[in-house]
């Protein structure tokens, strides 16, 4: 049903791409980050939550429908439906449905509860495309509440002592996320990079709720000996802003980050930050075994990451199972 093309995906019976990383004619998408939506696609189609986010991304008149979770869509001779996949607000996995049987492209995916976004759904198939983005059994997450706690921690020990908590993470998904499950520690206002805001913004929009959260404003040149002290704030910013000037102004800093990369210990070395908290928007590997066996797909193909090792391990235990390629097999977005 599927085919590998230099685009990406393509599915010739229903004239479409899915998640292409070059303009097409008709692109449905799995989610907003930019590793899964691109811009200059004549037409595209997401699941309705996911609407918001790409009109954020690629303005008001871009060439976006939407369908609801489950409202099945007929495209040629397939017929589609989007269920949610709990990576981020708008998420989905697709399902994609013919004579030739049952296919469910995943995205990217996590199985951990996350108040901004629907909860992942077991969709049954014939074939499953699995994201392997931390797919090697070094990788399992710590139940959420407890990296949350440990952010809360670093936060009032970093007050007690003057310092600004500078908690790097990504734009789509994971700042949300932080705002969204320290409401259970704090009531207190977040400081964000004014590059999160219109992200941030839209998922209020969309309902969730979350911290209060105002941007690091740059003062006028008149005005930079009344500058603004964040000494004890929570500051979330993007990987982007680490080591450049609009770091200054936050005076004595102590600065995390916050991914599922953080599990390897070698990671957080190289890295140099003071702290890593283990929190991803992606599934682990016992979640990744966990959805294929829930999904019961009898060939199962991995994309994104560690796709050999998944494929290797499943194809050991009986599966058919083989790898897609993508253009993007470096470090994975909003992980």
């Amino acid at each position: 049903m599927l085919t590998e093309t230099s685009s990406g995906l393509w599915c010739a019976d229903g004239r479409f791409h899915i998640d292409p990383w070059e303009p097409v004619e008709r692109a449905v998408i799995t989610h907003a980050h930019g590793d899964h939506a691109r811009p200059g696609h004549q037409a595209y189609l997401c699941a309705a939550p996911c609407e918001v986010l790409l009109r954020r991304r690629f303005g008001p008149d871009a060439p976006i429908e939407s369908v609801p979770y489950g409202q099945m869509v007929t495209m040629g001779s397939v017929r589609i439906s989007f269920h949610p996949a709990g990576h981020v607000l708008g998420s989905a996995q697709i399902r994609l449905e013919s004579d030739d049987g049952v296919w469910v492209v995943a995205g990217d995916y996590k199985r951990a509860p996350d108040p901004t976004c629907a909860a992942f759904e077991p969709v049954r198939c014939d074939t499953f495309i699995t994201e392997s983005t931390f797919g090697l059994p070094v990788y399992r997450w710590d139940p959420t509440d407890i990296v949350i706690d440990d952010v809360g921690g670093w936060w009032n020990g970093n007050r007690e002592d003057g310092r600004t908590s500078v908690l790097f993470c990504y734009s789509i998904g994971k700042a949300q996320r932080l705002l969204a499950e320290l409401m259970r520690l704090t009531d207190r206002t977040v400081f964000v990079h004014g590059m999160m805001l219109g992200m941030i913004e839209a998922y209020r929009e969309s309902g969730a709720a979350m911290l209060p959260a105002v941007p690091v404003i740059e003062p006028t040149r008149g005005a930079r000996s009344a500058r603004r002290s964040f000494a004890g704030e929570l500051v979330l910013a993007p990987l982007s802003a680490r080591g450049t000037p609009w770091m200054r102004r936050l005076g004595d800093v102590s600065d995390g980050f916050a991914s599922g990369l953080m599990r390897v210990r070698g990671v957080r070395r190289q890295r140099g930050y003071d702290r890593g908290f283990v929190l991803s928007d992606h599934a682990d590997w016992p979640a990744l075994l966990q959805t294929v066996a829930d999904s019961g797909a009898t060939r199962v193909l991995a994309t994104h990451g560690h796709a050999e090792p998944l494929a290797r391990y499943l194809a050991q235990r009986g599966l058919d199972s083989g790898i897609i390629r993508t253009a993007w097999e470096g470090e994975p977005t909003g992980d």
